[in-house]
Protein backbone atom coordinates (compact mmCIF):
# COMPACT_ATOMS: atom_id res chain seq x y z
CA UNK A 1 0.00 0.00 0.00
CA UNK A 2 1.55 3.27 -1.05
CA UNK A 3 -1.09 5.88 -1.08
CA UNK A 4 -3.83 6.29 1.86
CA UNK A 5 -5.96 7.21 -0.42
CA UNK A 6 -6.98 3.65 -1.52
CA UNK A 7 -8.32 3.16 1.61
CA UNK A 8 -11.03 5.66 0.43
CA UNK A 9 -11.66 3.97 -2.94
CA UNK A 10 -12.11 0.86 -1.18
CA UNK A 11 -14.71 2.33 0.59
CA UNK A 12 -16.50 3.72 -2.28
CA UNK A 13 -16.55 0.47 -3.91
CA UNK A 14 -17.39 -1.96 -1.06
CA UNK A 15 -20.05 0.24 1.01
CA UNK A 16 -20.83 3.43 -0.77
CA UNK A 17 -23.82 4.80 0.61
CA UNK A 18 -22.68 4.39 4.25
CA UNK A 19 -21.81 7.11 6.27
CA UNK A 20 -18.13 8.22 6.43
CA UNK A 21 -18.63 11.39 8.36
CA UNK A 22 -21.03 13.20 10.25
CA UNK A 23 -20.92 16.65 11.94
CA UNK A 24 -23.76 18.52 13.93
CA UNK A 25 -25.13 19.79 10.89
CA UNK A 26 -24.40 17.49 8.10
CA UNK A 27 -22.81 14.37 6.74
CA UNK A 28 -21.41 12.48 3.81
CA UNK A 29 -21.14 8.85 2.62
CA UNK A 30 -18.07 7.30 1.12
CA UNK A 31 -19.40 7.42 -2.19
CA UNK A 32 -19.72 11.13 -2.09
CA UNK A 33 -17.06 12.00 -0.05
CA UNK A 34 -15.07 10.32 -2.82
CA UNK A 35 -16.17 12.58 -5.54
CA UNK A 36 -16.17 15.62 -3.49
CA UNK A 37 -12.12 14.32 -2.91
CA UNK A 38 -11.96 13.94 -7.01
CA UNK A 39 -13.16 17.91 -7.76
CA UNK A 40 -11.48 19.76 -5.07
CA UNK A 41 -8.02 17.60 -6.14
CA UNK A 42 -8.90 18.51 -9.76
CA UNK A 43 -9.61 22.27 -9.15
CA UNK A 44 -6.53 22.41 -6.77
CA UNK A 45 -4.36 20.26 -9.46
CA UNK A 46 -4.56 22.64 -12.07
CA UNK A 47 -3.14 25.27 -10.08
CA UNK A 48 0.47 22.85 -10.20
CA UNK A 49 1.23 22.50 -6.60
CA UNK A 50 2.08 18.68 -6.13
CA UNK A 51 3.64 18.07 -2.83
CA UNK A 52 3.23 21.45 -1.85
CA UNK A 53 1.00 22.42 1.29
CA UNK A 54 -2.48 23.40 1.32
CA UNK A 55 -3.72 24.89 4.21
CA UNK A 56 -7.04 24.33 4.95
CA UNK A 57 -8.58 27.55 7.02
CA UNK A 58 -12.18 26.32 8.28
CA UNK A 59 -14.30 24.95 11.71
CA UNK A 60 -13.61 21.30 12.08
CA UNK A 61 -16.44 19.93 10.23
CA UNK A 62 -17.04 17.29 7.03
CA UNK A 63 -16.00 19.69 4.45
CA UNK A 64 -12.63 20.23 6.43
CA UNK A 65 -12.01 16.04 5.81
CA UNK A 66 -13.23 16.56 2.24
CA UNK A 67 -11.27 19.29 1.36
CA UNK A 68 -8.26 16.91 3.19
CA UNK A 69 -8.63 13.97 1.15
CA UNK A 70 -9.25 16.24 -1.74
CA UNK A 71 -5.88 18.02 -1.20
CA UNK A 72 -4.43 14.79 -0.75
CA UNK A 73 -5.58 13.63 -4.45
CA UNK A 74 -3.60 16.66 -5.95
CA UNK A 75 -0.88 15.08 -4.74
CA UNK A 76 -0.60 17.78 -2.13
CA UNK A 77 -0.17 17.59 1.66
CA UNK A 78 -2.75 19.23 3.98
CA UNK A 79 -2.27 21.97 7.09
CA UNK A 80 -5.24 22.68 9.14
CA UNK A 81 -5.43 26.29 10.48
CA UNK A 82 -7.28 26.61 13.61
CA UNK A 83 -9.67 29.47 13.00
CA UNK A 84 -9.62 30.85 16.82
CA UNK A 85 -6.10 31.16 16.97
CA UNK A 86 -4.76 34.88 17.32
CA UNK A 87 -4.08 36.20 14.15
CA UNK A 88 -0.38 36.65 14.55
CA UNK A 89 0.19 33.14 15.25
CA UNK A 90 -1.94 32.22 12.02
CA UNK A 91 0.21 34.42 9.96
CA UNK A 92 3.40 32.89 11.06
CA UNK A 93 2.38 29.84 10.36
CA UNK A 94 1.27 31.01 6.89
CA UNK A 95 4.68 32.70 6.61
CA UNK A 96 6.15 29.28 6.95
CA UNK A 97 4.55 27.35 3.97
CA UNK A 98 4.64 30.12 1.78
CA UNK A 99 1.83 28.14 0.32
CA UNK A 100 0.37 29.48 -3.48
CA UNK A 101 -3.03 28.61 -2.26
CA UNK A 102 -5.63 28.07 0.82
CA UNK A 103 -8.92 26.64 0.95
CA UNK A 104 -12.05 28.14 3.15
CA UNK A 105 -15.08 28.55 2.91
CA UNK A 106 -18.25 31.05 2.89
CA UNK A 107 -18.75 31.19 6.55
CA UNK A 108 -14.80 32.15 6.86
CA UNK A 109 -14.10 33.59 3.98
CA UNK A 110 -14.26 37.41 5.08
CA UNK A 111 -12.30 36.50 8.36
CA UNK A 112 -9.37 35.03 6.40
CA UNK A 113 -9.32 38.24 3.82
CA UNK A 114 -8.90 39.93 6.69
CA UNK A 115 -6.51 38.03 8.25
CA UNK A 116 -4.45 38.06 5.07
CA UNK A 117 -5.04 41.95 5.02
CA UNK A 118 -3.51 42.29 8.53
CA UNK A 119 0.28 42.09 7.32
CA UNK A 120 2.57 44.42 5.37
CA UNK A 121 4.06 41.05 3.90
CA UNK A 122 1.86 39.41 1.49
CA UNK A 123 1.70 35.63 1.45
CA UNK A 124 1.10 35.69 -1.98
CA UNK A 125 -1.60 32.49 -1.56
CA UNK A 126 -4.91 32.69 -3.41
CA UNK A 127 -8.10 32.31 -1.70
CA UNK A 128 -10.12 29.40 -2.82
CA UNK A 129 -13.63 28.59 -1.58
CA UNK A 130 -15.06 25.28 -0.74
CA UNK A 131 -18.17 25.09 -2.09
CA UNK A 132 -16.50 26.62 -5.68
CA UNK A 133 -13.96 23.34 -5.40
CA UNK A 134 -16.42 21.10 -5.18
CA UNK A 135 -18.50 22.53 -8.58
CA UNK A 136 -15.60 21.22 -10.50
CA UNK A 137 -15.93 18.31 -12.70
CA UNK A 138 -13.47 15.60 -11.68
CA UNK A 139 -10.90 14.81 -14.50
CA UNK A 140 -9.57 11.50 -14.17
CA UNK A 141 -6.86 11.61 -16.20
CA UNK A 142 -5.27 14.55 -14.46
CA UNK A 143 -5.66 12.87 -11.34
CA UNK A 144 -4.11 9.32 -12.33
CA UNK A 145 -1.21 11.03 -14.18
CA UNK A 146 -0.65 12.92 -10.63
CA UNK A 147 -1.25 9.84 -8.74
CA UNK A 148 1.25 7.20 -10.49
CA UNK A 149 4.14 9.39 -10.10
CA UNK A 150 3.56 9.24 -5.87
CA UNK A 151 5.45 7.11 -3.48
CA UNK A 152 4.81 6.23 0.29
CA UNK A 153 7.23 8.87 1.33
CA UNK A 154 5.19 12.11 -0.31
CA UNK A 155 3.96 13.80 2.68
CA UNK A 156 0.08 13.68 4.12
CA UNK A 157 -0.13 16.39 6.37
CA UNK A 158 1.37 18.98 8.57
CA UNK A 159 0.82 19.55 12.00
CA UNK A 160 2.64 22.81 13.64
CA UNK A 161 3.48 22.36 17.30
CA UNK A 162 5.07 25.37 19.49
CA UNK A 163 8.53 26.16 19.07
CA UNK A 164 11.21 27.28 21.58
CA UNK A 165 11.77 30.58 19.77
CA UNK A 166 8.41 31.72 19.49
CA UNK A 167 8.06 30.34 16.01
CA UNK A 168 5.66 27.22 15.62
CA UNK A 169 7.19 23.79 13.88
CA UNK A 170 5.55 22.51 11.25
CA UNK A 171 5.72 18.51 11.51
CA UNK A 172 5.18 17.18 7.82
CA UNK A 173 4.22 13.49 8.03
CA UNK A 174 4.17 10.96 4.91
CA UNK A 175 1.63 8.55 3.59
CA UNK A 176 3.90 5.72 4.81
CA UNK A 177 4.37 6.53 8.35
CA UNK A 178 0.50 6.77 8.37
CA UNK A 179 -0.38 3.87 6.55
CA UNK A 180 2.19 1.68 9.36
CA UNK A 181 0.61 2.97 12.05
CA UNK A 182 -3.11 3.07 11.03
CA UNK A 183 -2.51 -0.51 10.08
CA UNK A 184 -1.25 -1.82 13.54
CA UNK A 185 -3.37 1.24 16.24
CA UNK A 186 -7.08 -0.15 14.26
CA UNK A 187 -6.21 -3.92 13.96
CA UNK A 188 -4.59 -4.39 17.68
CA UNK A 189 -7.60 -2.39 19.60
CA UNK A 190 -10.36 -4.29 17.81
CA UNK A 191 -11.54 -1.52 15.22
CA UNK A 192 -14.22 -2.33 12.89
CA UNK A 193 -16.61 -1.30 10.15
CA UNK A 194 -19.43 -1.91 12.66
CA UNK A 195 -17.50 1.12 14.87
CA UNK A 196 -19.12 5.00 15.52
CA UNK A 197 -15.94 6.83 16.41
CA UNK A 198 -16.43 10.38 18.65
CA UNK A 199 -14.14 12.52 17.43
CA UNK A 200 -13.09 14.92 20.13
CA UNK A 201 -9.93 16.27 18.99
CA UNK A 202 -9.27 19.57 16.80
CA UNK A 203 -8.20 18.66 13.21
CA UNK A 204 -4.94 20.25 13.91
CA UNK A 205 -3.90 18.13 16.90
CA UNK A 206 -2.62 14.76 15.50
CA UNK A 207 -4.62 12.96 17.77
CA UNK A 208 -7.51 13.43 14.85
CA UNK A 209 -5.25 11.18 12.89
CA UNK A 210 -6.15 8.45 14.70
CA UNK A 211 -10.11 9.36 14.15
CA UNK A 212 -10.07 10.02 10.41
CA UNK A 213 -7.81 7.06 9.18
CA UNK A 214 -9.10 4.71 11.27
CA UNK A 215 -12.35 5.34 10.06
CA UNK A 216 -11.07 5.26 6.31
CA UNK A 217 -9.18 2.22 6.77
CA UNK A 218 -12.17 0.15 8.56
CA UNK A 219 -15.15 1.70 6.67
CA UNK A 220 -16.81 2.70 10.00
CA UNK A 221 -18.24 6.16 10.91
CA UNK A 222 -16.89 9.13 12.40
CA UNK A 223 -18.98 11.29 14.41
CA UNK A 224 -17.46 14.85 14.58
CA UNK A 225 -18.64 15.84 17.80
CA UNK A 226 -19.42 19.88 18.38
CA UNK A 227 -16.32 21.80 20.98
CA UNK A 228 -18.88 23.25 22.65
CA UNK A 229 -20.18 20.18 24.17
CA UNK A 230 -16.79 19.57 25.97
CA UNK A 231 -17.68 21.98 28.83
CA UNK A 232 -21.29 20.44 28.82
CA UNK A 233 -21.01 17.27 30.23
CA UNK A 234 -24.63 16.82 29.51
CA UNK A 235 -25.20 17.86 26.08
CA UNK A 236 -21.63 15.49 25.37
CA UNK A 237 -23.44 12.62 26.72
CA UNK A 238 -26.65 12.53 24.81
CA UNK A 239 -24.59 13.21 21.92
CA UNK A 240 -22.47 10.40 22.52
CA UNK A 241 -26.08 8.23 22.60
CA UNK A 242 -28.08 9.79 20.07
CA UNK A 243 -24.96 9.18 17.84
CA UNK A 244 -24.31 5.62 18.61
CA UNK A 245 -20.77 5.99 19.80
CA UNK A 246 -18.52 3.21 20.78
CA UNK A 247 -15.05 4.34 20.71
CA UNK A 248 -13.73 7.39 22.44
CA UNK A 249 -9.92 8.27 21.61
CA UNK A 250 -9.99 11.30 23.54
CA UNK A 251 -7.60 14.18 25.50
CA UNK A 252 -7.56 12.88 29.15
CA UNK A 253 -8.63 16.68 29.95
CA UNK A 254 -11.72 15.95 28.08
CA UNK A 255 -12.05 12.82 29.92
CA UNK A 256 -11.87 14.00 32.75
CA UNK A 257 -14.25 16.50 32.31
CA UNK A 258 -17.17 13.96 32.18
CA UNK A 259 -15.63 12.39 35.52
CA UNK A 260 -15.09 15.07 37.81
CA UNK A 261 -18.25 16.83 37.33
CA UNK A 262 -20.48 13.77 37.41
CA UNK A 263 -21.24 12.94 34.24
CA UNK A 264 -22.23 9.75 34.90
CA UNK A 265 -24.48 10.61 36.93
CA UNK A 266 -26.68 11.65 34.20
CA UNK A 267 -26.70 9.09 31.82
CA UNK A 268 -24.04 6.14 30.72
CA UNK A 269 -23.43 5.86 27.16
CA UNK A 270 -23.25 2.19 27.12
CA UNK A 271 -22.28 1.59 23.66
CA UNK A 272 -18.97 2.96 24.32
CA UNK A 273 -16.61 -0.24 24.09
CA UNK A 274 -12.86 1.37 23.47
CA UNK A 275 -11.61 4.55 25.62
CA UNK A 276 -8.34 5.50 24.22
CA UNK A 277 -6.58 8.38 26.11
CA UNK A 278 -3.38 10.44 25.82
CA UNK A 279 -1.64 14.20 25.95
CA UNK A 280 -1.23 13.88 30.13
CA UNK A 281 -0.87 11.81 32.90
CA UNK A 282 -4.52 10.39 33.53
CA UNK A 283 -4.94 10.42 37.35
CA UNK A 284 -6.04 7.43 38.71
CA UNK A 285 -8.81 8.61 40.83
CA UNK A 286 -10.64 9.44 37.21
CA UNK A 287 -9.87 6.24 35.18
CA UNK A 288 -11.15 4.23 38.53
CA UNK A 289 -14.57 6.28 37.74
CA UNK A 290 -14.94 5.92 33.64
CA UNK A 291 -14.26 2.11 34.44
CA UNK A 292 -17.25 1.92 37.20
CA UNK A 293 -19.45 3.57 34.58
CA UNK A 294 -18.20 1.63 31.98
CA UNK A 295 -16.62 -1.52 33.16
CA UNK A 296 -16.55 -3.87 30.08
CA UNK A 297 -15.08 -1.10 27.90
CA UNK A 298 -11.30 -1.67 27.09
CA UNK A 299 -8.98 1.28 28.20
CA UNK A 300 -5.98 2.22 26.54
CA UNK A 301 -3.11 4.78 27.67
CA UNK A 302 -1.19 5.52 24.38
CA UNK A 303 1.91 8.34 24.24
CA UNK A 304 4.00 9.68 21.78
CA UNK A 305 5.01 13.15 20.11
CA UNK A 306 3.55 14.37 16.79
CA UNK A 307 7.17 13.59 15.20
CA UNK A 308 6.48 9.90 15.37
CA UNK A 309 3.22 9.71 13.80
CA UNK A 310 0.97 9.94 16.68
CA UNK A 311 2.11 7.19 19.32
CA UNK A 312 5.38 4.78 19.88
CA UNK A 313 3.44 3.22 23.35
CA UNK A 314 0.95 1.93 23.94
CA UNK A 315 -0.67 0.06 27.42
CA UNK A 316 -4.44 -1.89 27.63
CA UNK A 317 -5.36 -1.22 31.28
CA UNK A 318 -5.39 -4.35 33.01
CA UNK A 319 -5.36 -4.07 36.41
CA UNK A 320 -6.70 -1.72 39.16
CA UNK A 321 -4.86 1.39 40.03
CA UNK A 322 -5.35 3.42 43.17
CA UNK A 323 -5.12 7.15 43.69
CA UNK A 324 -1.83 8.33 42.60
CA UNK A 325 -0.35 5.33 40.92
CA UNK A 326 1.43 6.18 38.05
CA UNK A 327 -0.28 4.16 34.86
CA UNK A 328 2.01 2.81 32.29
CA UNK A 329 2.91 4.15 29.11
CA UNK A 330 3.39 -0.07 28.35
CA UNK A 331 5.38 -1.39 25.56
CA UNK A 332 6.48 0.04 22.17
CA UNK A 333 3.69 -0.47 18.93
CA UNK A 334 5.08 -2.87 16.65
CA UNK A 335 7.54 -1.95 14.12
CA UNK A 336 8.48 1.05 16.68
CA UNK A 337 11.56 1.21 18.13
CA UNK A 338 11.14 2.45 22.12
CA UNK A 339 14.48 2.55 24.10
CA UNK A 340 15.80 4.61 27.09
CA UNK A 341 19.17 6.58 26.81
CA UNK A 342 21.20 7.98 29.70
CA UNK A 343 23.01 11.12 29.63
CA UNK A 344 26.14 9.62 27.86
CA UNK A 345 24.02 7.72 25.43
CA UNK A 346 23.95 4.22 26.56
CA UNK A 347 20.92 2.54 26.53
CA UNK A 348 18.86 1.75 30.17
CA UNK A 349 17.52 -1.73 30.50
CA UNK A 350 17.05 -1.83 34.21
CA UNK A 351 14.16 -1.13 36.52
CA UNK A 352 14.13 2.14 37.73
CA UNK A 353 16.60 4.56 36.21
CA UNK A 354 15.42 7.35 34.25
CA UNK A 355 16.57 8.43 30.55
CA UNK A 356 15.55 9.67 27.65
CA UNK A 357 13.16 8.22 25.69
CA UNK A 358 14.12 7.91 21.87
CA UNK A 359 12.37 6.19 18.86
CA UNK A 360 12.60 5.08 15.40
CA UNK A 361 10.66 3.08 13.25
CA UNK A 362 8.90 3.96 9.96
CA UNK A 363 6.32 6.04 11.83
CA UNK A 364 8.70 9.07 12.34
CA UNK A 365 7.72 11.76 10.40
CA UNK A 366 9.55 13.46 7.62
CA UNK A 367 10.85 16.75 10.04
CA UNK A 368 9.88 20.05 10.47
CA UNK A 369 8.70 22.20 7.38
CA UNK A 370 11.51 24.51 6.07
CA UNK A 371 13.28 24.36 9.38
CA UNK A 372 16.80 22.26 9.06
CA UNK A 373 18.33 23.18 11.70
CA UNK A 374 15.33 21.86 14.32
CA UNK A 375 14.92 19.14 11.79
CA UNK A 376 18.79 18.10 12.55
CA UNK A 377 18.51 18.84 16.05
CA UNK A 378 15.91 16.30 17.06
CA UNK A 379 15.77 13.40 14.24
CA UNK A 380 19.12 12.30 14.68
CA UNK A 381 21.60 9.40 14.08
CA UNK A 382 21.01 6.12 16.37
CA UNK A 383 24.07 6.40 18.89
CA UNK A 384 23.48 2.87 19.61
CA UNK A 385 24.09 1.63 15.98
CA UNK A 386 27.50 2.90 14.49
CA UNK A 387 27.69 0.48 11.65
CA UNK A 388 24.99 2.37 9.51
CA UNK A 389 22.78 5.72 9.55
CA UNK A 390 19.13 5.01 11.50
CA UNK A 391 17.50 8.13 12.41
CA UNK A 392 15.54 8.26 15.49
CA UNK A 393 13.77 11.25 17.44
CA UNK A 394 14.60 12.07 20.70
CA UNK A 395 11.56 12.91 22.33
CA UNK A 396 12.79 14.70 25.14
CA UNK A 397 10.61 13.11 27.53
CA UNK A 398 11.90 11.28 30.46
CA UNK A 399 10.64 7.44 31.26
CA UNK A 400 11.68 4.41 33.04
CA UNK A 401 10.61 1.38 33.26
CA UNK A 402 9.00 -0.29 36.45
CA UNK A 403 9.14 -3.91 37.36
CA UNK A 404 7.21 -5.28 35.69
CA UNK A 405 9.20 -3.96 32.58
CA UNK A 406 6.40 -1.57 30.99
CA UNK A 407 7.29 1.92 30.57
CA UNK A 408 6.37 5.14 32.88
CA UNK A 409 6.05 8.48 32.16
CA UNK A 410 8.65 10.78 34.27
CA UNK A 411 8.68 14.23 33.31
CA UNK A 412 10.13 16.37 30.50
CA UNK A 413 14.01 16.47 30.05
CA UNK A 414 13.80 19.87 28.81
CA UNK A 415 11.24 22.74 29.07
CA UNK A 416 8.21 21.75 26.67
CA UNK A 417 5.31 20.25 28.31
CA UNK A 418 1.81 18.71 27.29
CA UNK A 419 -0.63 21.03 28.75
CA UNK A 420 -4.80 20.34 28.35
CA UNK A 421 -3.64 18.01 25.61
CA UNK A 422 -1.39 20.43 23.32
CA UNK A 423 2.33 19.88 23.40
CA UNK A 424 4.08 23.53 24.37
CA UNK A 425 7.55 24.74 24.35
CA UNK A 426 7.52 27.26 27.34
CA UNK A 427 9.97 29.36 25.84
CA UNK A 428 7.56 30.22 23.01
CA UNK A 429 5.21 31.66 25.81
CA UNK A 430 8.37 33.61 27.45
CA UNK A 431 9.29 34.97 24.29
CA UNK A 432 5.26 36.32 24.04
CA UNK A 433 6.17 37.59 27.46
CA UNK A 434 9.24 39.60 26.84
CA UNK A 435 7.19 41.50 23.97
CA UNK A 436 4.57 42.34 26.58
CA UNK A 437 5.26 46.73 27.64
CA UNK A 438 6.33 46.08 31.59
CA UNK A 439 7.67 42.91 31.81
CA UNK A 440 11.24 42.04 32.52
CA UNK A 441 13.05 38.82 33.09
CA UNK A 442 10.53 35.91 32.30
CA UNK A 443 10.60 32.30 32.96
CA UNK A 444 7.62 29.52 32.71
CA UNK A 445 7.59 26.54 35.08
CA UNK A 446 4.86 23.52 34.62
CA UNK A 447 3.18 23.57 38.51
CA UNK A 448 0.65 21.15 39.64
CA UNK A 449 -0.74 21.01 36.02
CA UNK A 450 -0.88 24.58 35.61
CA UNK A 451 1.87 27.51 33.77
CA UNK A 452 3.10 29.57 36.06
CA UNK A 453 4.48 32.64 34.67
CA UNK A 454 7.29 34.53 37.14
CA UNK A 455 8.42 37.85 35.78
CA UNK A 456 10.02 40.70 36.98
CA UNK A 457 8.92 44.63 35.99
CA UNK A 458 5.65 47.19 36.86
CA UNK A 459 3.62 44.92 34.28
CA UNK A 460 -0.29 43.99 35.84
CA UNK A 461 -1.41 40.21 35.19
CA UNK A 462 -4.34 41.23 33.53
CA UNK A 463 -2.54 43.38 30.79
CA UNK A 464 0.18 40.96 30.58
CA UNK A 465 -3.32 38.21 29.35
CA UNK A 466 -4.48 40.80 26.80
CA UNK A 467 -1.94 41.18 24.76
CA UNK A 468 -1.06 37.43 25.32
CA UNK A 469 -4.21 36.21 23.94
CA UNK A 470 -3.65 38.51 20.47
CA UNK A 471 -0.46 36.11 19.81
CA UNK A 472 -1.04 32.42 21.61
CA UNK A 473 -3.67 30.53 21.65
CA UNK A 474 -5.93 29.80 25.15
CA UNK A 475 -4.02 26.97 25.73
CA UNK A 476 -1.05 28.80 26.59
CA UNK A 477 -2.15 31.73 28.26
CA UNK A 478 -0.20 31.42 31.59
CA UNK A 479 -3.05 29.48 34.86
CA UNK A 480 -0.87 31.70 37.42
CA UNK A 481 1.50 34.82 37.20
CA UNK A 482 3.83 35.79 40.25
CA UNK A 483 5.42 39.12 39.85
CA UNK A 484 9.34 39.05 41.38
CA UNK A 485 11.77 42.14 42.52
CA UNK A 486 14.16 40.00 40.92
CA UNK A 487 14.97 36.73 39.39
CA UNK A 488 17.27 34.37 41.65
CA UNK A 489 19.80 32.85 40.07
CA UNK A 490 22.36 29.57 40.70
CA UNK A 491 26.09 30.22 41.40
CA UNK A 492 26.57 29.48 37.35
CA UNK A 493 24.42 33.15 36.76
CA UNK A 494 21.37 31.09 35.78
CA UNK A 495 17.70 31.84 36.85
CA UNK A 496 17.30 29.48 40.17
CA UNK A 497 14.29 27.35 39.01
CA UNK A 498 14.06 25.61 42.10
CA UNK A 499 14.03 28.66 44.09
CA UNK A 500 10.79 29.81 42.07
CA UNK A 501 9.21 26.55 42.66
CA UNK A 502 9.85 27.04 46.11
CA UNK A 503 8.26 30.74 46.16
CA UNK A 504 5.28 29.47 43.59
CA UNK A 505 4.55 27.00 46.79
CA UNK A 506 5.14 29.46 49.38
CA UNK A 507 2.66 31.89 47.85
CA UNK A 508 -0.02 29.14 47.28
CA UNK A 509 0.44 28.55 51.40
CA UNK A 510 0.10 32.08 52.11
CA UNK A 511 -3.24 32.12 49.86
CA UNK A 512 -4.59 29.09 52.18
CA UNK A 513 -3.78 31.36 55.03
CA UNK A 514 -5.12 34.60 54.08
CA UNK A 515 -7.69 33.37 51.26
CA UNK A 516 -6.02 35.61 48.54
CA UNK A 517 -4.65 33.94 45.27
CA UNK A 518 -1.63 34.31 43.13
CA UNK A 519 -2.60 36.24 40.25
CA UNK A 520 -3.32 34.54 37.05
CA UNK A 521 -6.51 33.97 34.82
CA UNK A 522 -9.79 32.56 35.54
CA UNK A 523 -7.83 28.90 36.00
CA UNK A 524 -5.44 30.58 38.10
CA UNK A 525 -3.90 28.93 40.81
Amino acid sequence: MINILEYLERDAECFPERTAFSDEMRSVCYQKLKEDADRIGTALARRGSVRKPVPVFMEKCVSAVETFLGAVTAGCFYVQIDVKQPAARMLQILRTLESEMIVTDAAHEAALRSLLGETEEPCGTEILLFEDLTKTEADPSLLGGIRSGMIDTDPLYGIFTSGSTGVPKGVVVPHRSVIDFIEVFSDLFGFTQEDVIGNQAPFDFDVSVKDIYTTLKTGARMEIIPTKYFSMPSKLIDYLIDRRVTSLTWAVSALCMISELNGFSYRIPALIRRVIFSGEVMPASQLAIWREALPDAMYVNVYGPTEITCNCTYYIVDRTFGAGEIIPMGKAFPNERVFLLDGENREITQPGVTGELCVAGTALALGYYGNEEATAKAFVRNPLQPHYPETIYRTGDLAHYNDRGELCFAARRDFQIKHMGHRIELGEIEAAMDAVPGTGRVLCLYLENKIAAFYTGPADKRDITRELRKTLPGYMIPNAYVPVPEMPLTKNAKIDRKALEALYFEKKAEKKRTGTRIGGNKNGV
